[in-house]
């Protein structure tokens, strides 16, 4: 029989190529999507579109533990990945309130209804690096204190917590991947590097004149989130629940992303970006660097993407898309 596995955040990238790869290991796939009654249902499902048919999508949302109950005793899945979140910072410090309902809502939500639903379930939360936030210590570790800076941070603190007391009290099998920054084609729009590489796309095919950024020396460890839900994947087949950080080990900040995206369309950065303050953070996080050791030795993780083959995808994704609506 095949493992069944449920999802909560599909229709982000992460959701979407964690999806691709339990497909591809011949798991039954389930997920969770909340209907939202005035968004067109194709538009919020472009990730997943191509993957549709192979999968069971259920309507729940993770702020009704009632509708997460009847999803989790239905399915009795295998192995839980709780992607979803509210998980752009920027909109943490505009809309805390949602922030916090969703985020430490939702995986209060999902670790009750698992441990009374499906209590032999394999549980995965989506950690961030956003946790360490005025960081204490480079690299950062498992052990690295945590100092969150925004009240997305706040709310991945706050859940790490939750998924380790459950894990303590009730004996599930529950841990936290602490990821850190990680992009792709499918990323959304509203996260700088998507918004970087849709613009130098823009600009080399005469659609726009500059793209507007906040802080260019805010440094990240970035990487692909096709190796992240690799990794995600992994940390569940272990004997034992542990946290585990998933980094790149390199850092990179906003200048050498935009660099090396305009580059790849044959333009100069300088020439296009122009500082905003408004992008700026009410309290900003200048240096994220993860160190990826123990995933390395223990999960025998290794990325495949290099960053400048990641910014290099994105571009060329983006001026692919854009092309397409100019024909």
């Amino acid at each position: 029989m095949a493992p069944k596995a449920l999802i909560t955040g599909i229709t982000g990238q992460d959701g979407s190529y964690l999806a691709e790869l339990l497909l591809e290991q011949g798991y039954e796939v389930h997920a969770i999507m909340r209907r939202s009654a005035n968004e067109i249902p194709e538009h919020r499902t472009w990730r997943i579109n191509h993957l549709l048919g192979d999968l069971t999508l259920h309507d729940a949302s993770l702020e009704n533990f009632g509708s997460l109950y009847t999803v989790v005793s239905r399915t009795e899945p295998d192995e839980c990945y709780h992607l979803g979140a509210q998980s752009f910072v920027a909109l943490s410090f505009e809309d805390p309130f949602s922030t916090f309902n969703t985020n430490i809502g939702g995986t209060l939500n999902m670790l009750e209804a698992v441990r009374q639903c499906a209590p032999r379930c394999r549980f995965y939360m989506a950690a961030s690096s956003e946790m360490f936030g005025k960081v204490h210590e480079t690299p950062q570790n498992e052990e690295t204190v945590f100092h969150p800076r925004s009240p997305y941070g706040v709310t991945k603190v706050a859940g790490f917590d939750l998924v380790r007391n459950y894990r303590e009290a009730y004996d599930l099998y529950a841990l936290s991947g602490i990821l850190y920054n990680h992009e792709s084609p499918r990323r959304g729009m509203e996260f700088v590097t998507r918004k970087i590489t849709r613009h130098a796309a823009m600009i080399k095919l005469g659609l726009a004149d500059e793209v507007r950024l906040g802080n260019l020396e805010a440094k990240r460890d970035w990487g692909h989130a096709k190796d992240y839900v690799r990794a995600m994947w992994l940390m569940l087949q272990q004997d034992q629940p542990e946290d585990y950080v998933v980094a790149s080990g390199e850092t990179h900040s906003v200048r050498e992303f935009a660099q090396i995206a305009f580059d790849q369309v044959g333009l100069n950065y300088e020439d296009y970006v122009t500082i905003d303050p408004a992008f700026f953070r009410p309290a900003e996080v200048d240096l994220l660097l993860g160190d990826p050791g123990k995933a390395k030795a223990q999960l025998g993780w290794e990325p495949a993407y290099s960053f400048e083959d990641l910014v290099r995808e994105m571009v060329d994704s983006d001026l692919e898309q854009v092309k397409a609506t100019l024909e």
